[in-house]
């Protein structure tokens, strides 16, 4: 036999053992296909289909070395393949072997450079891996091949969007799409830009096409309820939003976006169940694990939050905005000299946060660093110098003077006023009346005060009638028959400062927390929070066994104690507790409660004069916090008809003034405490203080306070009318 006919007679067999390996591998039979393909590579080594289909074989079966090593035996055979080598650069690029696809790109490019396509498929394995600059140029030579090339126009606006190029981006994406307009990618990234620049009502109908071409979008449908969420339609964007996770259940995107929008309809116990289902799937995501731990901090899960961002930070420790956030966590758990370090690192990143700056205020205010806390706000201000927040804050710090040039600037940020949102708004009125009560202008300071009060009144849900009723419902209720069967927890830790917010609460707690026995926990929401489970209130209670009641008692010491473990009496001086005392005096009969009590108009007038961080909803309004009062008044004359003698002491402001010493050897007495001078010094007593009251305690007593509402006697017809027969002690 010939050599010609010998060399036939090879390959007929080569072709046969081929089409046999193929039917094999289509019949299910992977291990008998990739024999038969090693026997023709023995036989022809450079056999290119045999070398693809058993790479492929040996890559389904993960032996992942053995599929490149044969696939890099095709790419020798077809070196001069563009198609070929383009080939492999998609299996290569399958494999996560992106130096082995970009070489064979670039072998394929080398060989026909004008292939626009292998350009775009370049560009897409660069930008991959943020080779962003050599991926743009790829994708600009695919255009200078073919401008019409819709897929490379989308890429391109891609890379311009990713890097905050969004105008330029959305000109690609369009041209993208009016080349090919069922273009579902391009129609999705129009859409999702125009959103990103705030146009969201247009980004609606591009999405709305995006689908049309392609209804299994998951991400459209998330993009597009993001859109939706921005225009205030939240019941189609919810839709939207879950569309996408029944058809991308899997993507930490789609569970993130969902939570956000939880999170924007003040549902943050749902949206932290959505975001641990993203971080389970992604728990590298720095955004993500942040909003995450918002939600932690806004439910009040405080040592989570602070352990969420702290492993967001972990991940980007120069992220600013979580850094930030850690330091206000960590000063709602008064651990403000760690707040503060935070505070400071975030400005180590960004000298020029005001936000941060502001905050190392709050925190040395808090700590009675009074003129460090002014520094800080007067710094926060040189670099915000338009936040009205800010400026309210200095304003508590720093008395203003006569040519006093914060007025100057106030009074700037008022003939723009128009431009600020409603909340800055409030600040800047309070900030204004705070300078002109300074300056002893009282028309011009009330004025400000007024259109403040209007302004928060606009944006507070009060219902005066049913917070009347209620405190009414409390006195038919806890009958002085009720209270002498007191049978709750015996813990004597606890003493409650109660009474209206500006009625020196703060103060009696300061003289008390000077005694080395007692911890001052400021204001605390267990109490009102375990009477907030008994439903209805008050009602409730008169059904409560005496285990029961000893059981609420128990569990709220048990919260108290973690202010401090050791020691003999803990303050608690949430004013709303006045609320309580019927109930705590049942669960808690030997707590001691303190009332405090201030001159009528001068409690309501003060209320008036503070712009609340806290929900004080009736403060508002002269005429609803004058009701309010009333209501408040005749509960506590209630309490004082039914609770047992020794459990209720009644403190009044002034006489604190014009006897501190008589009111603190009272107060120690009714506590059980023997008598410390430090009590008498209780301004120099280092502790946090968070209330509005938090500059007055570190002075030493003074009398300024008492009378301050005189100047504005002429300026409160509706708070005396309110008031009526209370008025009697304001001649």
């Amino acid at each position: 036999m010939t050599a010609a006919a010998i060399a036939l007679a090879r390959q007929a067999k080569i072709a046969r053992a081929f089409d046999v390996a193929r039917r094999s591998q289509q019949q299910g039979r992977p291990a008998r296909a990739a024999r038969l393909y090693r026997g023709i590579l023995a036989l022809a080594p450079q056999h290119l289909a045999a070398l693809f289909r058993l790479g492929a074989l040996e890559a389904k079966a993960g032996n992942i070395e053995d599929a490149v090593a044969l696939f890099r035996r095709a790419a020798a055979v077809a070196a001069r393949s563009a198609d070929i080598q383009a080939g492999l650069g998609v299996i290569f690029t399958r494999l996560n072997r992106p130096a082995e696809a970009i070489a064979c790109y670039e072998r394929a490019l080398a060989i026909d450079p004008r292939h626009g396509a292998l350009h775009n498929e370049l560009g897409n394995l660069l930008y991959a891996l943020s080779r962003v600059d050599e991926a743009v140029a790829h994708y600009e030579q695919a255009l200078a091949i073919d401008g019409n090339d819709a897929d490379a126009h989308n890429n391109l606006g891609n890379v311009l969007h990713g890097s905050g190029r969004l105008e330029a981006a959305l000109a690609h994406y369009q041209r993208a799409v009016s080349i090919r307009d069922d273009h579902a990618a391009a129609l999705n990234n129009l859409g999702s830009t125009l959103h990103a620049l705030l146009r969201s009502a247009e980004a609606v109908g591009y999405f709305e096409r995006a689908l049309a071409a392609n209804p299994d979008a998951a991400q459209a449908h998330g993009n597009f309820g993001l859109a939706l969420a921005a225009l205030g339609r939240t019941d189609e964007a919810m839709a939207r939003h879950r569309q996408a996770l029944r058809l991308a259940p899997s993507s930490a995107d789609a569970h993130r976006n969902l939570a956000d929008l939880l999170m924007s309809l003040d549902r943050p116990g749902e949206a932290i169940a959505a975001y641990e289902r993203a971080l389970a799937i992604k728990p590298d995501a720095v955004e993500i694990c942040s909003n995450y731990a918002n939600a932690l901090q806004q439910l009040g899960r405080l040592d989570e939050a602070v352990a969420a961002y702290e492993r967001a930070l972990a991940i980007r420790p120069n992220d600013a905005k979580a850094r930030n956030n850690l330091g206000k966590t960590l000063l709602e758990l008064d651990r403000n000299q760690e707040a503060i370090a935070q505070f400071e690192q975030v400005l180590a990143i960004n000298p020029a946060s005001a936000e941060a700056q502001n905050n190392i205020g709050v925190a040395l205010q808090t700590l009675g660093r009074l003129e460090a806390a002014a520094q800080a706000y007067a710094e926060a201000v040189t670099l915000a110098p338009q936040n009205a927040e800010i400026h309210l804050n200095l304003a508590h710090a720093r008395r203003f003077v006569r040519g006093d040039e914060r007025l100057v600037k106030l009074a700037a940020l008022a003939t723009d006023s128009a431009r600020l949102d409603p909340d800055q708004s409030i600040a800047l009125e309070f900030a204004l009346a705070k300078a002109y009560a300074d300056l002893n202008e009282p028309e011009r300071s009330f004025a400000h005060l007024t259109r403040g009060n209007a302004l928060k009144r606009q944006r507070t849900s009060y219902d005066e009638a049913a917070t009347l009723r209620l405190f009414e419902r409390v006195r038919t209720v806890l009958t002085a028959e009720l209270m002498r069967d007191a049978r709750g927890d015996p813990s004597t830790v606890p003493v409650f400062v109660v009474g209206m917010p500006r009625s020196g609460t703060t103060l009696v707690e300061q003289i008390l927390a000077s005694h080395s026995e007692v911890f001052g926990a400021g204001e605390r929401p267990d109490f009102s929070n375990a009477a907030a489970t008994l439903t209805p209130f008050p009602e409730a209670i008169s059904t409560l066994s005496a285990a029961a009641l000893g059981e609420l008692g128990a569990s709220y010491v048990s919260a108290l104690r973690s202010a401090s473990a050791t020691a003999a009496r803990i303050v608690d001086k949430m004013p709303i507790n006045f609320l309580y005392v019927g109930l705590i005096h049942l669960a808690l009969p030997n707590a001691r409660i303190i009332h405090t009590q201030r001159q009528t108009i001068d409690t309501c007038f003060s209320c008036f004069a503070t712009r609340f961080v806290g929900d004080q909803p009736y403060a508002y309004d002269l005429g609803e916090l004058g009701r309010y009062y009333r209501a408040y008044a005749a509960l506590m004359a209630h309490w004082r008809r039914v609770l047992p003698p020794g459990v209720m002491l009644e403190v009044r402001y002034e006489d604190i003034v014009d006897d501190l010493e008589g009111s603190a050897r009272q107060m120690l007495a009714h506590c059980g405490l023997r008598w410390e001078d430090a009590c008498l010094v209780f301004h120099a007593t280092q502790r946090s203080v968070r209330t509005a009251s938090a500059v007055d305690v570190r002075r030493p007593i003074y009398r300024s306070a008492i009378g301050r509402w005189r100047p504005y006697a002429h300026l409160l017809a509706p708070l005396r009318a309110a008031l009526d027969d209370l008025c009697v002690d304001t001649a």
